[in-house]
């Protein structure tokens, strides 16, 4: 997709996950789409053969990696996207509400090779309306609000801003909400009945 304005400059290897299903082909088995995935981030085939037997462990999904991955659950899916994001090196991982997908077996472990990634100096950029995972994964915290900055600086900070944000949301709804009946029961009048 092209921006809709502004740039984005970046040196080296980007790896993402955006979403169930981006650069994945459903009707391909787990390999097939390992192969693929990583064809599309610039690895070749003799690569990607090396890093298999990673790739496998960490997805830890078994023969399924040989089945369609129409076949598979959203959980199995993302084992399988992250391992091999993950696998490739990418000195920028970007991902997108994609850790609340699975177990927390799982999850924990994503969150450690995340933590890992930090410490190899590779860029995180993070997507989360996770408040938890926001506190244990970031150094910085942005807040989007209608497609605006809200909010830059410690996580902790921008977690409270987020906080008000929401509180103002439901507040504004309730108030609609209370309006809405208020308007209906005077339309109805005092026996229940349309008073039109």
């Amino acid at each position: 997709l092209e921006p809709a304005l502004g740039r984005v400059w970046h040196e080296g290897r980007i790896a993402a996950l955006l979403e169930l299903g981006a650069g994945f082909n459903p009707e391909f088995t787990g390999l097939e789409d390992v192969f693929m995935n990583s064809s599309l981030m610039g690895i070749s085939k003799a690569e990607t053969e090396r890093l298999l037997p990673q790739i496998e462990s960490f997805a830890e999904i078994g023969e399924f990696i040989r089945q369609p991955l129409k076949t598979y659950s959203s959980g199995m899916y993302i084992r399988l996207a992250f391992a091999t994001a993950i696998a490739t090196s990418p000195q920028i991982l970007i991902v997108d509400e994609a850790l609340s997908v699975g177990d927390a077996v799982f999850q924990h472990r994503c969150t450690r090779r995340i933590k890992e990634m930090q410490q190899a100096r590779t860029t995180i950029l993070f997507v989360s309306h996770d408040p938890g995972a926001v506190r244990a994964l970031c150094s910085r915290a942005i807040l989007l609000n209608g497609g605006r900055m809200e909010a830059d600086g410690p996580p902790a900070d921008v977690l409270d801003r987020y906080q008000k944000v929401i509180m103002a949301q439901e507040a504004a709804y309730a108030e609609a909400q209370l309006a809405m009946a208020s308007a209906t029961n005077s339309m109805l009048g005092p026996s229940g009945t349309d008073s039109r």
